[in-house]
């Protein structure tokens, strides 16, 4: 539905276990970067949506599947795919890599939410247009 959006991502120590090699929960936190900037080339900063338009953002689900282990020190990519958005949610394909290895990928839908009482709530409609002028 959207253009891919890639951001580098280098693996430090402290992502890594005892062995050197990434910690499987990371992978989750590296995608949560990719999508936050992927929000703010959007022109969409977290912050401010919360404070002009009570809007924030929490994953309502996740579905990863892991091929290879990224070692500490590695430059990675991490891709953000936005596959459809609905009246209170956003689903994305992510996908993180090194080099041409496609070492994870996943499936995750964000709900939209008001930010006073952590109801689902409908995507702001500013948000709504700039998506649609996303799309292929």
């Amino acid at each position: 539905m959207s253009k891919e959006f890639i951001w580098p991502v280098r693996v430090y120590y402290e992502d890594t276990d005892h062995g050197g090699v990434v910690y499987y929960a990371n992978y989750l936190r590296f995608m949560e970067r990719a999508r936050t900037e992927w929000l703010r080339a959007l022109g969409f900063e977290q912050d401010r949506l919360i404070e002009e338009e009570g809007l924030i953002f929490a994953v309502r689900s996740v579905q990863l599947d892991y091929h290879k282990p990224a070692r500490f020190n590695d430059c990675l990519e991490v891709s953000a795919r936005m596959t459809r958005f609905g009246r209170a949610s956003i689903d994305f394909e992510q996908q993180v890599r090194r080099g041409e290895e496609l070492l994870c990928e996943g499936v995750v839908r964000l709900a939209t939410l008001d930010a006073g009482s952590f109801r689902p709530r409908p995507t702001s409609q500013r948000l709504i247009e700039r998506l649609n002028e996303e799309r292929p």
